[in-house]
């Protein structure tokens, strides 16, 4: 099998990036790298032996470039409607989350791709670290789940607020985590080093009596990622980080009630993995049809939604108190 012909539309911190892996795949060729900086789009498709483009309207239109797919990475602002013209153009489409702007935009995507039969992935990163992975085939109801996100604060990324830049990647585990039906959303949050929110907390109910703890901040000094979820006879903390796992559970019959001995810990660690090129190699297969993407598109919107949903709530509750 040919491999498949792929550009990247973006080339700033994380196209960078994604060019790279689909350089280095054994199952893609990458055909170009496109950005609005012809400098910069020369300098990374010199170094991975790539054509380049200053726009991706005169990429597409190219009959010898036969673009199969792309990973589009561009400002949020701009998805919808690069994605929409990907699409029209009957190219496959791996794009950055969050998914668009709006859930008008959103489904206006999903319908394109259904309609064209076309591929559209979401990139939700966390749901390719081998830690959340074995997370979810553990199987099992969750009660609660606590999620924390923190990151030092970085100019990149503030084109949107917190919520959209890093607390979605969460949203997004606990919507496949939850696999309910959400009864009810409050949050708070509070602009702090920019014009939009910098930190937040989401609390998450769902149908089932499921409830999740979500907190995400751009503004801390150190970078943390960590996921607990508590199920009826067990305990596990998830390092998304660090790459570890950590398991309490009830041990053998017969323990009494505050008997350690009635506890059973372990611990697991995993080999420091590349989400990135998982990511990408999941997207080829897809687009192969060797399956179907890990983060479809309309999950990808399910999360969007919730993210919109928590950012309006915040909103709604500074505008309140006056802050």
């Amino acid at each position: 099998m040919e491999k498949l012909r792929i550009a990247v539309i973006g080339a700033g911190y994380m196209g960078k990036f994604h060019a790279e892996k689909f350089a280095a795949s054994a199952d893609a060729e990458l055909v170009a790298v496109v950005d609005a900086d012809p400098a910069r789009a020369i300098t990374i498709a010199t170094a991975l032996g790539c054509a380049h483009e200053s726009g991706y309207h005169a990429l597409l239109a190219r009959a010898d470039a036969r673009i199969e797919a792309v990973c589009v990475a561009v400002p949020t602002e701009k998805h919808h409607a690069v994605v929409r013209d990907c699409l029209e153009a009957g190219v496959h489409v791996l794009v950055e989350k969050p998914l668009s702007r709006t859930l008008e935009e959103a489904d206006s995507l999903l319908e394109l791709a259904r309609t064209k039969g076309l591929v559209l992935q979401v990139g939700h990163l966390q749901r390719f670290n081998p830690v959340f992975q074995a997370l979810v085939a553990q199987g099992g109801r969750p009660l609660f789940i606590d999620i924390e996100r923190l990151a030092p604060f970085k100019t990149r990324g503030t084109d949107v607020d917190v919520v959209l830049d890093l607390m979605i990647h969460d949203l997004d585990l606990v919507l496949a985590l939850a696999k309910a039906p959400i009864e009810q959303v409050s949050a708070s949050g509070f602009r702090v080093l920019t014009d939009a929110i910098d930190i937040a907390n989401a609390r998450i109910e769902f149908t089932d009596g499921c409830i999740a703890s979500v907190s995400a901040s751009r503004v801390s000094q150190a970078q943390v990622r960590k996921l607990r979820v508590f199920r009826h006879d067990s305990y596990v903390s998830a390092d998304l980080q660090e790459q570890r796992l950590r398991h309490v559970r009830k041990g053998p019959e017969g323990g009494t009630a505050g008997d350690t001995a009635g506890i059973v810990e372990s611990e697991q660690a995993f080999e420091r993995a590349d989400e990135l090129r998982a990511q990408a190699e999941a997207f080829v297969q897809a687009v192969r049809g060797r399956g179907v993407p890990l983060v479809t598109g309309e999950q990808g919107r399910q999360a969007l939604a919730l993210a919109l949903q928590v950012g309006r709530l915040v909103e709604e509750r500074l505008a309140r108190h006056g802050t």
